[in-house]
């Protein structure tokens, strides 16, 4: 059976990420995740404006190649590191606990979609980079608040590659992954093509769903409005029933209507034709 999904991307938050700071003093041998903890609703430093400074004397010699063997001037970063930016997959936490709580596979993949979406909406008006982590850097994060914790660690250099692993405190989930961000520089704009898969895994079901991110590209960094999109296709599978949900970001057109939407469906196994209008 194949259902049709049409999402809109309208999530724009002030505080997009879940932030949480620890006690990180690892000579004491208590577990991180019951050291005292507390969330912060800001970023510890305010944004300031690009708008005067330049890329080009910056980019003009760097057309096609990679961005992250090119020291780029810390202004265009923002206070946080790339493991951090990647709790931002966390925000909508609630559709995991949702979908583990569905009986129905075919809700429960529409809430994997929801939630696989909402995993690249903070990117939205987000022109900063994040800092590239050390080698063998880690970060970790409890959220008792959205029902989650948080390790990642940056495990190899060049190339740059992240890996994540995240679990309900409840032991309800598993969500884990590695990403590789590819860059490229293209005269007007930096195209990021986050490779690496991701899992989310359901005990209660006995489920494992896996993806891959849509590419995303940053408009007009020499000169102009910064403006952000995604696109490219992603697909859904839920590996113990064969179902799948195929996404596409759709690219930005010539009137700009298409941009932040997604549209997309699911296939039952059988792969029968009938179709059903539905809203995530």
């Amino acid at each position: 059976m194949k259902y049709i999904i049409m999402v809109t991307l309208l999530i724009n938050h002030n505080d997009r990420s879940p932030k949480t700071e620890f006690d990180l003093n690892h000579s004491n041998k208590r577990n991180v995740f019951h050291s005292p903890c507390w969330n912060r609703s800001a970023l510890p430093a305010a944004m300031f404006s690009r708008n005067n400074v330049s890329m080009w004397g910056v980019l003009k010699k760097c057309i096609g190649m990679e961005l992250s063997k090119i020291t780029m001037p810390v202004i265009f970063n923002e206070p946080l590191s790339f493991l951090q930016r990647l709790t931002e997959y966390m925000e909508h936490t609630y559709l995991i606990q949702k979908t583990s709580a569905s009986q129905d596979s075919i809700h429960r993949m529409k809430c994997v979609a929801a939630f696989a979406v909402s995993a690249v909406a903070s990117q939205w008006e987000r022109t900063g980079n994040p800092f590239n982590p050390l080698h063998g850097e880690t970060y970790e994060l409890l959220r008792e608040d959205l029902g989650f914790r948080w390790v990642s660690e940056q495990v190899s250099h060049h190339p740059p590659v992240s890996a994540f692993h995240a679990e309900g405190i409840e032991s309800d989930f598993m969500f884990h992954g590695s990403i590789y961000p590819k860059l490229k520089f293209w005269g007007k704009s930096v195209e990021a093509e986050p490779r690496g898969i991701i899992t989310l895994e359901l005990p209660l079901h006995n489920e494992a769903y896996t993806w891959t991110n849509p590419t995303c590209c940053v408009h007009n960094i020499i000169m102009g409005q910064l403006w952000i999109e995604q696109y490219g296709n992603v697909e859904i599978i839920n590996h113990k029933t064969g179902e799948r949900c195929c996404l596409t970001f759709k690219p930005y057109g010539i009137f700009g209507k298409e941009l932040h939407k997604v549209e997309g469906y699911i296939l039952d196994k059988r792969y029968v034709n009938t179709t059903k209008m539905t809203d995530i």
